[in-house]
């Protein structure tokens, strides 16, 4: 098929200027710049850029020449630190490392009129529709795109998950990686819904040059507390002194990938020396080189530190930092898929239907944030057939679902597009409050309705030190005590407990209706002396558990997996019919 005439004339006009500018960027063989042989390792290049990128870091020489040296350190271990792009400055570049024009081609490829540059590294200019964009290149070379319509999401990175090359959520670690869709999959038009038009345009930023140098913020135990500490955002954080030999390496890899990255991982950075309670507190001692970790949810309802192993280089450490992203979200098959009716607590669900394989990088992110406000599910989808994506009016992907408190399901938004990774959270994260609001009131409006009488008996109480004698006294056998550290287990334990409260779970009658059984619940956070007279430690690290409690006798029994209705009863059950071997308490438990 012939070239557009139209991409034709503005081809030949606008490479005619990359051409000028091109040709005039010095290109420096990046085997020069660190120093090693064309047979190096890359355990021998990595040590050489380490070596280098502390020496000229523009943070620690304030030398001339020192900025311009580091940016060609950054971008001579960008070409060899990649094995792909190695091997085509290899075959492609002459002995001094410099690009050129001759024998470049013209060709058309998927609605794509593209020019391929000759001589030296291998540079592809392609042009279709709405915008310039970077397609590759080598050392200081650069490659665009310009585009006349259609939609180019078949090319370019997608950081909303998947692994594709050149994308910032998967395998590769290219800074120039190309937002043109963040869901991936479907029409990305807009829609009835609110779906928003057009396609992203490319973030042009490469490696060790930033259009916006990521701040890492310094911590205090006060930020710790406030910003960090189960607020749902996932942190990389550098803890060292002034002594630390690599802090300097190691900031710079952490501005790469925080700004990839950017809105779904922060950056922080704590001096033990001036922070040493906070160092304690975390268990991280010093030698001489400085230690990194992620805050993360992978793996708990509650954030905890990870430490970094890997290699000093910006690709593992980002890989690294994906795979500790939040894990909130329930992967489901959309074809067997329906909301569950009865989920305690009773919060509102989400459902995210994307092409992804995975669930995508950005829903994790956002689910961390909302954890103990939604419930969230993800599934992949490539089509709108669906019975249930037809009755709710899903004409685009990718789409999100949510089911109310009043069992009600709505099209929340569908036809989802959006410009990067932290526009994207904060496009989802106003989606997501306007719902949140909606059921809210839903949920103050069902209780309204309710005879006051049920409402009281369908209440589990709060144990204070006020009532603390006449619910779990001498005179109660045993007291069943939820004890929770969110929101989120306490609306479990709320409605798990009153339900229970109903039932009938012994099989003799050794005990009767009255004050002998007695079902509460227990801030943890409020209340750590209080649940250090069962264990020293407090139960720091669980963010609810049941406590059968024996005043009579002064013994308890735990349970500290998940909360479900059917685990608990079976709980229960076990300790009122002597299943189950109880402790003694370290002191007699006091409310305070």
């Amino acid at each position: 098929m012939g070239i557009p005439l139209r991409s034709l004339l503005v081809a030949s006009l606008v490479l005619s200027s990359v051409a000028l500018s091109v040709a005039a960027a010095k290109t420096i063989d990046p085997y020069k710049v660190l120093g090693v042989d064309k047979k190096a390792s890359q355990r021998d290049i990595q040590k050489a850029f380490h070596k280098l990128s502390l020496k000229y870091h523009p943070d620690k020489n304030k030398g001339k020449g020192a900025q311009e040296k580091f940016e060609e350190i950054n971008n001579a271990y960008e070409i060899l630190s990649d094995e792909e792009k190695r091997k085509n400055y290899d075959l492609y570049g002459d002995e001094k490392g410099n690009p050129g024009f001759s024998g470049g081609n013209f060709g058309n490829r998927e609605g794509y009129t593209y020019f391929t540059g000759g001589g030296g590294p291998k540079t592809s200019y392609f042009t279709s529709g709405d915008g310039w964009q970077t397609m590759g290149g080598q050392g200081n070379t650069k490659s665009f795109s310009f585009s006349f319509g259609g939609n180019p999401g078949a090319s370019g990175g997608n950081p909303f998950g998947g692994a594709s090359g050149g994308n910032p959520f998967g395998g590769g670690f290219d800074l120039g990686d190309v937002f043109s869709n963040l869901f991936g999959g479907g029409s990305m038009g807009g829609s009835q819904h609110g779906g928003s038009a057009g396609s992203a345009r490319t973030n042009t930023r490469t490696s060790g040059q930033h259009s916006g140098a990521v701040k890492i913020q310094d911590v205090t135990s006060q930020i710790f507390s406030k910003e960090i500490s189960d607020q749902g955002i996932t942190w990389l954080l550098l803890f060292y002194t002034p002594q630390s030999k690599d802090q300097f390496v190691l900031e710079s890899f952490m501005q790469d990938v925080v700004h990839s990255l950017d809105g779904a991982l922060r950056a922080g950075k704590v001096n033990c020396d001036n922070e040493k309670a906070l160092c304690k507190k975390a268990g991280v001692s010093l030698g001489k080189s400085a230690r990194l970790f992620v805050y993360s949810y992978a793996t708990a309802e509650k954030g905890s530190l990870h430490e970094y192993f890997g290699e000093h280089d910006a690709k593992s450490l980002k890989t690294f930092c994906q795979e500790h992203l939040p894990r909130f979200s329930k992967r489901v098959d959309i074809g067997q898929f329906r909301f569950p009716p009865n989920v305690l607590p009773n919060l509102p669900q989400v459902l995210l239907l994307s092409s992804k394989k995975d669930t995508p990088a950005m829903w994790r992110a956002i689910s961390g944030m909302f954890r103990n406000r939604l419930i969230f599910y993800d599934a992949e989808v490539h089509d709108v057939s669906h019975p249930l994506l037809k009755s709710l009016g899903v004409k685009n992907l990718p789409a999100v679902i949510g089911r109310a408190v009043n069992g009600e399901e709505h099209l929340l938004k569908d036809g989802i597009s959006v410009k990067d990774l932290r526009s994207g959270i904060r496009e989802l994260k106003t989606l997501l409050e306007s719902f949140e609001k909606k059921n809210k009131k839903l949920a103050s409006d069902q209780a309204n309705k309710k005879p006051s009488s049920q409402r009281e008996e369908n209440k589990v109480p709060l144990l204070t030190a006020s009532n603390f004698e006449e619910i779990c006294g001498e005179r109660t056998s045993v007291c069943i005590i939820g004890v929770f550290g969110s929101i989120k287990a306490k609306g479990q334990f709320e409605a798990v407990l009153s339900e229970i409260s109903k039932k009938t779970l012994i099989r003799g009658q050794n005990y009767n209706s009255g004050s002998a059984l007695s079902y509460s619940l227990l801030d943890k956070n409020k209340q750590t002396a209080f649940l250090s007279s069962f264990d020293k430690s407090g139960f720091k690290s669980s963010d609810k558990l049941l406590i059968a409690y024996k005043p009579r006798r002064g013994r308890f029994a735990v349970y500290n997996d998940e909360v479900t209705l059917e685990e608990a009863e079976r709980f229960v059950g076990s300790v009122l019919n002597g299943d189950v071997q109880l402790s003694p308490t370290k002191q007699k438990p006091v409310l305070r």
